[in-house]
């Protein structure tokens, strides 16, 4: 009975890390592109404002 308990803290243990995981590099992708974005605006800005 206390390896089944212990086989099932586990997979809990496994899968709370791969969402955690996978929340984390989600967030990482977002603000990345989100940085992305808003460099490009700055550049257009900035190239119009020259113009």
């Amino acid at each position: 009975m206390k390896n089944h308990k212990c086989r099932w803290a586990l997979i809990i243990g496994i899968i709370s890390a791969v969402a955690a995981l996978s929340a984390a590099l989600t967030a990482f992708f977002i603000v990345k592109d989100k940085q992305k974005k808003d460099d490009e605006e700055l550049m257009e800005y900035l190239d119009s404002s020259i113009e």
